[in-house]
């Protein structure tokens, strides 16, 4: 367990079973924290400059002001949850970062000595857009205590500063929210109604759009499922609506966040992690923020007690492995600092969009989220191998270790630099996507990926002129009880497809059990092919990989890389051989991944029988499932 700069209170195991957590603890984090941050600010508080990692391509004035927005936003959660106390005199520094922000905004995000604490202007910078956000919903939720009291003069330039959010976004994704958030703000004070009003309607349509059922929203028109779901795309609507007191945008979009929760509750360990899948994953616990908004709000299938045991399971998961340093503050990473982690819009202020993981602050002390003695997660109480609605993703837990893995078979990666969390075909709360080349993860920057010439963790490739194809776009081809199906054109080194070349993919799963199966058309007979397993570093769980049909002989053990868990992972691999059979090449492995002790060799897990059209599956147990698959 690591310790922290700043003190915490006792345990309470009798309120909180599982973590020992109150809303003490979420008030003394939040308080740590901000006094850290704080510490980094300029003279008048305009910009918080805070250390550690490179600067984000913004520049390192747009660094500052996202220090000085993001840490606002929990500043304002824990402020109005505590109905205005600010025992730490948190508002009046931020007042004046407000007048010394506002006062000469300037066309670029590079930090020079004129207007050293000036912020950008949002028609020069985009990322301005994703911080104005952040300091409108602060400013609405303390207006009381800070908006209504400030000069004139500086109201005046900060709803200037704003303004130009309420226009189109810069980016057609999730960053239509941010004009609805600065818009509802701007509404609420009484300034530009009606352009906010559009603001409003444009971000809700736009988003309308990308809703594909069950809860789920693609982030943009593309197959991109993952947190910003929780994050973003319902934190943002539901917590407008809920401030405005919109009963039919309560209604309407409460019953996705419903939905939502319902499968996003399955994505949490035992141990409290947050599954480690898709972009931006240094805000950690702010994958805590869903959960937190169905409390707040009442659109929830989960239960006061598994709402803060969730909530309470992520924060301290991550604080007790070292995510907040000596210093207070939160690094670019997981645990600790990871380069391979960083995006390259992060700068080193980044991570403290983990703030809207406190917006249970919201919810009165007296609240059943705090007061309700905590209850199991669904990782907890029962094996679950579940679609996610029309994602094409499989979420697969086992109760005897609490452990959850994701079965991608419909998430896709939209840029080179974020394959790692998106194209890979499994993900767990206990392991991460390996970054070949990097032991440790020092010598990586983030932007490549890693080395494409060395084998990466759960990945099926051809060999393509001695190097691995890549995964390309992902089409889902079904799924059904404890199965997901899919189909993808490989990519060469060159980042091109592979004319004519077709994968045919499925995930069967049953208890720790992993059936991997993979049809290979249009390939030249001869090409090599490989699988690859989980990668584990030496203290995590345990991972076999065993050949059922194609491949030859037992998988061999190699280097794997860093991982978000841990440096000099490894991982097993299985190679075969593309036959000349005009029907395509069938491949097949048996997997696990467990923290059960002395697991069972894999060849013990099924049995496998492929007859035309179909696989047919006997688990260990004597369970069947048969799935639809291409077959040879």
């Amino acid at each position: 367990m690591a310790s922290l700069p700043f003190p915490l209170p006792a345990d309470d195991r009798g309120l909180s079973p599982y973590t020992g957590w109150t809303r003490a603890h979420w008030e003394a984090t939040a308080d740590g924290l901000l006094r850290a941050a704080l510490a980094h600010a300029t003279p008048r508080h305009g910009l918080l400059l805070l250390p550690g990692g490179r600067p984000s391509f913004s520049g390192t004035r747009s660094d500052g002001l996202e220090g000085f927005a993001r840490t606002f936003l929990l500043a304002a959660l824990r402020v109005a949850g505590a109905n205005g106390d600010d025992p730490h005199g948190f508002l009046d520094r931020y007042a004046q970062g407000l007048a010394a922000g506002t006062e000469s905004p300037v066309p670029d995000g590079q930090l020079t000595d004129e207007h050293p604490e000036s912020w950008p202007s949002l028609d020069a910078v985009n990322q301005a857009h994703v911080e104005a956000a952040s300091i409108a919903l602060g400013l609405r939720l303390t207006r009381r205590w800070l908006w209504d009291g400030l000069d004139e003069k500086v109201r005046e330039r900060v709803a200037d500063w704003l303004r130009p959010a309420l226009g189109p976004s810069p980016m057609d994704n999730n960053w239509w929210l941010f004009g609805l958030t600065v818009g509802g703000f701007l509404a609420d004070a009484g300034i530009e109604t009606d352009r906010s009003r559009t603001a409003i309607d444009r971000a809700l349509a736009r988003i309308d759009e990308w809703y594909v059922g069950d809860g789920w929203y693609s982030d943009g028109p593309n197959r991109s499922f993952d947190h910003y779901n929780g994050w973003a795309l319902h934190f943002y609507p539901m917590l407008h609506a809920h401030l405005a007191g919109d009963r039919a945008l309560l209604a309407s979009h409460g019953a996705r966040l419903h939905d939502h929760l319902a499968h996003a509750a399955r994505l949490f360990d035992a141990n409290g992690a947050p599954l480690p899948f898709g972009r931006s994953l240094t805000y950690r616990f702010a994958a805590t923020a869903a959960p937190w908004i169905g409390a707040l709000t009442g659109h929830t299938p989960l239960t006061p007690g598994t709402t803060r045991r969730l909530a309470s399971g992520a924060l301290r998961h991550f604080v007790d492995r070292g995510a907040v340093g000596d210093e207070g503050l939160l690094p670019l990473g997981w645990y600790g600092p990871y380069p391979p982690l960083i995006q390259m819009y992060s700068g080193p202020a980044s991570p403290y969009w983990a703030s809207k993981g406190f917006v249970g602050l919201l919810l009165p002390s007296d609240h059943p989220a705090w007061t309700a003695p905590e209850e199991a997660l669904p990782a907890e109480t029962s094996d679950v191998a579940l679609p996610l609605g029309p994602t094409g993703l499989l979420v697969h837990s086992t109760a005897a270790d609490g452990l959850v893995r994701l079965h991608n078979h419909g998430s896709s990666a939209l840029h080179p630099s974020f394959a790692p969390y998106y194209a890979r075909f499994a993900y767990s709360t206990r392991t991460g996507p390996a970054h070949p080349g990097s032991t440790d993860g020092t010598d990586l920057d983030g932007t490549s990926g890693g080395d494409p010439a060395q084998l990466t963790d759960n990945h099926f490739a051809l060999l393509a002129d001695g190097l691995p194809t890549q995964r390309g776009p992902v089409t889902p081809s079904g799924q059904g009880p404890g199965w997901a199906a899919s189909a993808h054109t490989p990519h060469g080194a060159d980042g091109e497809p592979l004319p004519g070349v077709r994968i045919h993919s499925a995930t069967l799963v049953h208890d720790r059990a992993e059936l991997r199966a993979h049809l290979v058309t249009g390939a030249a007979p001869g090409t090599r092919v490989c699988q690859t397993g989980w990668a584990v570093t030496a203290e995590g769980p345990a991972a076999q990989l065993h050949p059922v049909r194609g491949y030859e002989g037992p998988p061999r053990e190699i280097p794997a890389g860093s991982t978000l868990i841990g440096p000099a992972a490894r991982t097993t691999v299985l190679e075969g051989t593309v036959t000349d059979d005009p029907q395509g090449t069938l491949f097949l492995a048996l997997a696990s991944l467990t923290d059960v002790p002395d697991p069972a060799p894999a060849d013990t897990l099924a049995t496998v029988r492929v007859t035309p059209g179909l696989l047919h599956v006997t688990w260990a147990d004597g369970e069947v499932t048969e799935m639809p698959f291409p077959t040879s």
